[in-house]
């Protein structure tokens, strides 16, 4: 390890660089989720599986539009989750851009979004279909929102240019939440946003007003990225990680800020090691292909702590995973997040609709 110290529309039923929602749920909601939160279990102990399929490639490739696919890619996303969609159609996208056109008019006109624009420029908002996304038949299409902003003094032959795109998925969602949800609502759990933040607020409020739902910020929780960081080093046979980067913060007075950075191929032999370790405990037992365990997950980290601590016996057992990144993708804490990778959006894709499920309110 590498050291250096330095400061189809369906709509359904090591290198190492230290450094010093909304207040009520709707009704609707609420009266609505009562029932299937009280038969998942979901309380406010609620916690992600401790268990998961490994990420696999898969060939979206060639079931996403390609230019869909190449803005879903290698773009940083601001992630959200929502609450079901009182009657939301996917069948009425062509209403909803007009609808949400002339919202975003009328913010403008009450100083809303002159933060982000100029009083002059108009938008065009497109609301399209995100075909071959859904993993499972309870899955709703993925929505993507595209926001195009164009001067009003602009040529005629001038195209608009993006202002602002945003996307709602549903991949691989709790199977009996999803069934229990009444027929009028659609779940689309997981929001992203790239743009102008004064847009990405008028289009959650309007979602908000138009659906009868709640919007909240989805932050990554140390668990979470810790998930993401020995998934993708699981895929480095098939498609190098390049390194596997990790920003640890620990309670101080400055704050500290570690960066800590790890040869490829020595996190590799590290996660080798922990998945042999968990074969020998196994001893014969039946278990299903390719699954990876929470426990495998802590073991690989604690590793990775152990190596840290011998070199500069500092304990990040004390702090908390902030961000992690490979050639893959990068997550942080705040909820930004890049999937770099198209044939392995989908198991990352799985991982965050799990999460915006269970950070919605109850």
């Amino acid at each position: 390890m590498e050291r250096h110290h330095n400061s189809a529309t369906r709509t359904p039923l090591t290198n190492v660089d230290i450094k010093r929602r909304s207040k009520s749920s709707r009704l609707s909601y609420r009266s609505c989720l009562g029932a299937a939160a009280s038969r998942l279990g979901l309380t406010t102990a609620r916690q992600l599986n401790t268990s998961r399929r490994a990420l696999k490639s898969h060939s979206v490739a060639e079931r996403v539009n390609p230019e869909q696919l190449a803005l879903l890619v290698k773009t940083e996303w601001q992630l959200s989750y929502v609450t079901p969609l009182h009657q939301f159609r996917h069948t009425q996208l062509k209403s909803y851009s007009r609808r949400l056109a002339a919202f975003i008019a009328a913010g403008k006109q009450q100083g809303l979004a002159v933060a982000v624009e100029n009083p002059q420029t108009t938008f065009r908002v497109s609301f399209s279909l995100v075909q071959g996304m859904t993993e499972s038949a309870d899955d709703a299409e993925t929505v993507l929102i595209q926001i195009h902003a164009k001067s009003a003094f602009a040529g005629q032959d001038k195209p608009q240019r993006p202002a602002w795109s945003g996307w709602l998925s549903c991949v691989n969602g709790n199977p009996e939440y999803l069934r229990s949800l009444p027929k009028d609502f659609t779940c689309l759990p997981l929001f992203g946003g790239s743009g102008a933040e004064g847009l990405s607020a008028l289009v959650k409020s309007w979602f908000q007003q138009s659906f009868d739902c709640c919007v909240g910020p989805l932050e990554l929780s140390h668990t979470s990225l810790q998930w993401l960081l020995a998934l993708w080093t699981n895929c480095h046979t098939e498609a190098s990680i390049q390194q596997l980067k990790m920003i640890w913060k620990l309670p101080a007075e400055p704050p500290l800020q570690v960066t800590y950075t790890v040869n490829p191929e020595d996190a590799w032999e590290l996660w080798r090691s922990v998945r042999k370790q968990k074969e020998n405990r196994r001893d014969g037992e039946e278990e299903e292909e390719n699954c990876i365990d929470i426990e495998e997950v802590t073991d690989f980290v604690q590793g990775l702590k152990s190596h840290f601590y011998r070199h500069f016996r500092l304990d990040l057992s004390a702090g908390s995973l902030n961000q992690v990144s490979t050639a893959l993708g990068s997550a942080k804490h705040s909820g930004r997040m890049k999937i770099s990778n198209s044939k392995y959006m989908i198991t990352t894709l799985t991982l965050l609709t799990e999460c915006a499920l269970l950070k919605m309110p109850i």
